[in-house]
């Protein structure tokens, strides 16, 4: 794996960890360059673009409890990542599992899916360009998202 491929792959898990932490502008600031997408009959459907809107957009839709955060482990794996480095991008696939955990309840299983990513170098630092989001296997998402 290049170092390339590795920043990109950290990107990811930076991802991953500032909405475990209920962190909505760290996530935004990954988005600073890019996009939050869902599937649609005709292809990608941006729900939310740019560092500002996409943390408005996690901060509306993310349920937190009194320590701040969403009681979630985003756990990423599969992870595939290409780079072009003649063109500064790079595309990736990864799958994901989202467990939950609130109070003493069981730690549940909300959702099991797929991203699908683009990502730009931008003066020498990797950004998402847009991530597709699609939920393969859902759970009871009502104590994780409102809505």
């Amino acid at each position: 794996m290049t170092d390339a491929s590795r920043e990109v792959e950290r990107l990811l898990h930076r991802y991953a960890d500032a909405i475990d932490a209920g962190d909505f502008d760290a996530v935004g600031a990954l988005f600073k360059h890019g996009r939050i997408c869902t599937e649609g009959p005709a292809g990608p459907v941006t729900l939310a673009e740019g560092a500002a809107a996409v943390g408005a957009f996690y901060r509306g839709l993310v349920i937190t409890y009194d320590d701040g955060t969403p009681r979630t482990r985003h756990v990423v794996t599969g992870v595939d990542v290409t780079v072009d480095e003649a063109s500064a991008s790079a595309t990736g696939r990864s799958s994901y599992t989202v467990f939950q955990q609130v109070g003493d309840g069981p730690v549940e299983t909300l959702a099991v899916g797929r991203y699908a990513d683009t990502f730009h170098r931008i003066e020498g630092a990797w950004w998402f360009d847009a991530r597709v989001m699609r939920i393969d296997l859902g759970g009871d998402l009502s104590r994780h998202l409102r809505g």
